[in-house]
């Protein structure tokens, strides 16, 4: 049963990835990470970040809302520190990267691609909870944005290059199409949908930044959505994201055209997850007598 999926220059043994932010080396004494395609990285940006102040994260109906802010100890202390530790694990790894402007993501390129242990970029344009250097907000809101950034870290790196675009736009494909023109091998999509939950006890928002990212299966059918118009307008491959909590929804995805999937909430319910829809995966196929992922990947029937 052939698994196997390239994404620009990375080949996968498997489609399935852990999302950034949502899997740690502690998860390493609870799940075999060499038997996922990738593992995606917490992002990290040139100096350390204390993020939002809290509460950070509150549960609601089907999702969870997040409002971490890019908390980390910034590049040095990944290079020097985390790294090393992914030493043993037998899976590509991907750093996700974020910035305030293209000179700090260039920056970042630069060095991570100087770091055997790294195997490919995602370029994170699309944290809801961060304001980035352009006046409307996010950099995933604005196309040039969007293109002169992917466009600098092209410039930068040799390496696979993943863009992680915002679904909180009117248009995802032409944010795709952007960051396709400026050479990037593959979209993410999507990130996570804005969204804010109030405590009606104390009259105040949960979070303390107010607003935060919405995540889990609540997202899932808008994710299907962005995915699905996104594989019609660009012709590089798509990785999708959003509510995918077991194989089922892993496969639904590919069927609307995505060429890998990350899986980010599951991992704080079950975080042996990840491994369990590889699992599920392999199954499926073997089970509908597929002969390879290939196959399945953009196969919807609309007829």
């Amino acid at each position: 049963m052939n698994m196997a999926v390239k994404i620009g220059r990375l080949k996968l043994k498997n489609p399935v990835m852990a999302a950034s932010g949502t899997w740690g080396t502690d998860y390493l004494e609870l799940s075999d990470a060499g038997k996922l395609g990738a593992v995606v990285l917490k992002t990290v940006t040139l100096e350390s970040r204390t993020g939002n102040r809290s509460p950070r994260v509150c549960e609601t109906a089907s999702g969870m809302l997040n409002s971490i802010g890019l908390e980390n100890k910034g590049i040095d202390d990944l290079i020097e520190n985390k790294l090393p530790r992914l030493n043993g694990i037998r899976t590509c790894i991907i750093a996700s990267i974020a910035g305030d402007d293209k000179r700090e993501f260039k920056e970042l390129a630069v060095r991570l691609s100087a770091c055997k242990r790294v195997d490919a970029i995602e370029i994170n344009l699309s944290c809801p909870n961060i304001k980035y250097g352009v006046n409307e907000g996010l950099i995933a809101h604005n196309e040039k944005a969007v293109y002169t950034t992917v466009k600098a870290v092209r410039e930068a790196t040799k390496l696979t290059l993943i863009t992680k675009l915002s679904p909180n736009v009117t248009d995802i494909k032409v944010f795709a199409c952007a960051a396709e023109a400026a050479g990037t091998d593959a979209i993410a999509l999507t990130n996570t949908f804005i969204g804010m939950a109030v405590d009606i006890n104390t009259g105040r928002p949960m979070l303390g930044n107010i607003t935060g990212g919405l995540s889990g299966p609540a997202i899932k059918p808008m994710s299907l959505r962005a995915v699905w118009e996104a594989t019609k307008a660009v012709d590089i491959p798509i990785i999708g994201i959003g509510g995918i909590m077991d194989y089922k929804d892993a496969i639904e995805f590919m069927l609307c055209g995505a060429s890998a999937i990350q899986v980010g909430t599951a991992n704080f319910v079950n975080p042996n997850s990840t491994v369990e829809i590889v699992e599920g995966i392999e199954a499926y196929l073997k089970r509908k007598n597929i002969g390879g992922i290939g196959k399945l990947i953009g196969a919807i029937k609309l007829g």
